[in-house]
């Protein structure tokens, strides 16, 4: 399946992509493209589109897109999972940086990520590494009852 999204990705449109490619859809196709054509390639080429006004998957009811694709797709009954999503929440919504101690640094990495490299593609590689090392240490902090 392909899934389509803004070009140019900072915190949610790594974190989703990320998602998605180890929770829900394996082998799925991210696309990144300008902003005006999003929505045109998601009807287009039936991809599924996100973290973009009008998308599929886009921020709702004070949830940023990650935590929609987890709570779509039922994913919840991760606690891993849902610890994780507190940080990416709190990186990607700015009114809501002081959330959690983890967000400041993720979005430093967000942002320090677009300067650092210029292809998306490449840039969701070398970040996907980044939200592995996450997800485990947020493994770990549940196992120890720090969730």
């Amino acid at each position: 399946m392909k899934w389509v999204t803004r070009a140019r990705p900072k915190t949610d449109r790594i974190a989703c992509p990320w998602l998605i490619k180890r929770f829900i859809d394996p082998d799925a196709e991210i696309l990144y493209v300008p902003t005006d054509d999003v929505l045109d390639i998601q009807r287009e080429q039936d991809a599924k589109g996100f973290d973009t006004p009008g998308a599929r998957y886009d921020h709702r009811d004070g949830l940023c897109t990650f935590e929609v694709l987890i709570e779509d797709h039922r994913l919840t009954g991760d606690p891993a999972l849902m610890r994780l999503a507190r940080a990416v929440h709190a990186a990607d919504i700015d009114s809501e940086l002081g959330t959690d101690p983890l967000g400041p640094g993720l979005l430093a990495i967000g942002i320090g990520g677009l300067g650092a490299e210029t292809d998306d593609h490449r840039l969701l590689e070398r970040a996907s590494f980044v939200y592995d090392a996450l997800y485990v240490w947020c493994e770990r902090e549940v196992e120890a009852g720090r969730p």
